[in-house]
């Protein structure tokens, strides 16, 4: 095992927490001003023309206008051309602090310098993909064995959607069972049988067009943190061929917007022991942002199988991969043969040698210099920041965060109930802010996802926070009295 401490973040009281968002969702939703408005808009039609108008001949080839739904925002897409650090710039030479982060991907900060040599230095001798072994591969592999406490073989593939699938598909082969139980509203990629219970927890097959019914059949999903319920669906199953799996994200779905208790993952990994049923801990997200040994050494939890994507090759291309005991992973090794327990996994692209050179190298950096501790760092001080300016403008507003991962509930879109007898309306009225208060934080310099979660990284320090935090204030001070 790698040497070290892995405690780079507390675990936020999760009961506090649930209270805060109850108290949100009983206040009165807090819009922009219309004056405020309609200052955020002039400040679009002044800084942002060549924006708009790339934004206009993107929707006549590209589906809704985005390849990345990270990029969706209002009035239109920002176009960035340049990316380095915690630093954007637009194509119209506006520059923002990043708190997108390719999606939680770059703990070190984006397009690393010392990352980005070692990159170029393999384009001068190698291509970015071959389809054959290359010793990178070997060191990746090696680091992650010797990094995560539930990895001794490692298999890389193209995305964290990929290494889900293939996770599940290495369960079932294990296990000989079908059914596999996930958290609701957790989101492990966009694989048909695994697009269910997305968004809001029992949302089940909402959002899931274009994937037959019957594909869903063996797919189950729980309430965040309801061990109970857990249970009885593994009761259910035991009767009917049994669970392959549970998948959770270890913070809860969605890096944690729907926190759980930190002792739940402990609870879940005795249910799966007591149930036969492998446990797969999806850290695409928390691995290797929260230390370099996942939030499973941190909690002392050894799942079966462990999903990993985003930093798994420093933002560069083919950031996925699964990892798990050696009995578990030897359903994914290479070949068909007469074994019933092969699981057909492939991707020509997979393990290319410019993402395994650059994951490799990006982990040692994030070592060397102790990039998550000091990216959890900067989300401390930032939600402590945003907590002082919720407080100060007498806002419901709830912020909280694990370590570089920080989450700022403004309308408590995303916990309300579906079997609320207004749910409709309560959506629709509390969604129209969100895209709003991103464009309003865009037009002062800050890039932060509609979903309010936002990644700090190593490339942030205390200057940038405190000016980070200066123009939340600006905004905030725009939202107008309780409607």
């Amino acid at each position: 095992m790698i040497e070290g401490s892995e405690t780079v973040f507390e675990w936020p009281d999760v009961r506090v927490i649930r209270s805060q968002l109850r108290d949100l969702l009983d206040a009165p939703v807090r819009e922009l001003s219309p004056a405020a408005v309609a200052k955020y808009t002039s400040w679009f039609d002044t800084h942002c023309q060549r924006s708009r108008a790339l934004a206009e001949q993107a929707r006549s080839v590209i589906p809704g206008g985005v390849q990345h739904s990270l990029a969706a925002s209002v009035p239109y897409p920002l176009q960035f051309d340049r990316a380095v650090g915690c630093e954007l710039r637009d194509v119209d030479g506006n520059t923002y602090i990043d708190f997108v982060q390719a999606g939680g991907a770059s703990v070190l900060g984006a397009n690393d310098p010392v990352v980005r040599e070692r990159v170029m230095e393999l384009l001068a001798d190698c291509a970015p993909a071959i389809s054959l072994a290359h010793p990178h591969e070997i060191e990746l592999a090696r680091f992650i064995c010797d990094a995560v406490p539930g990895v001794e073989r490692f298999r890389m593939v193209g995305s964290g959607t990929e290494a889900a699938m293939a996770a599940v598909r290495a369960a079932r082969a294990f296990t000989g069972a079908a059914h596999i139980i996930k958290v609701g509203s957790a989101y492990h990629g966009w694989s048909d049988q695994l697009t269910y219970g997305l968004r809001l927890p029992g949302s089940g097959r909402q959002g899931a067009a274009g994937i037959p019914q019957a594909v869903h059949a063996s797919t189950h999903e729980t309430p965040p943190d309801d061990l109970a319920a857990l249970r009885a669906l593994l009761m259910a199953n035991a009767s009917n061929g049994g669970t392959a799996a549970v998948l959770v994200e270890p913070l809860g779905p969605q890096s944690g917007t729907y926190a759980v208790e930190r002792d739940f993952n402990q609870h879940v990994r005795d249910l799966c022991t007591e149930f036969g049923t492998l446990l797969i801990f999806d850290e695409v997200v928390t691995a290797f942002r929260l230390g370099l040994g996942g939030v499973q050494k941190q909690l002392g939890v050894r799942p079966d199988l462990t999903v990993f994507g985003k930093c798994v090759s420093g933002g560069y291309p083919g950031a996925g991969g699964v990892g798990g005991s050696k009995e578990v992973m030897a359903a994914l090794g290479p070949g068909a043969g007469p074994n019933k327990a092969q699981a057909f996994v492939a991707g020509t692209l997979s393990a290319g040698p410019l993402s395994a050179v650059a994951g490799y190298h990006t982990l040692r950096e994030m070592e060397r210099t102790g990039a998550p501790a000091a990216a959890a760092r900067m989300g401390d001080r930032l939600r402590s920041g945003l907590a002082g300016l919720i407080k100060k403008h007498g806002l419901p507003f709830v912020t909280y965060n694990f370590g570089s991962i920080v989450h700022l509930h403004t309308t408590g879109a995303f916990h309300l109930k579906l079997n609320d007898p207004d749910f409709t309306t309560q959506m629709a009225r509390r969604r129209v802010l969100l895209p709003c208060l991103a464009a309003a934080l865009a037009a002062e310099g800050l890039v932060v996802p509609v979903t309010g979660r936002m990644f700090t990284s190593a490339a942030m320090g205390e200057h940038t926070i405190e000016d980070v935090i200066a123009r939340f204030d600006r905004v905030f001070s725009d939202m107008g009295s309780a409607s």
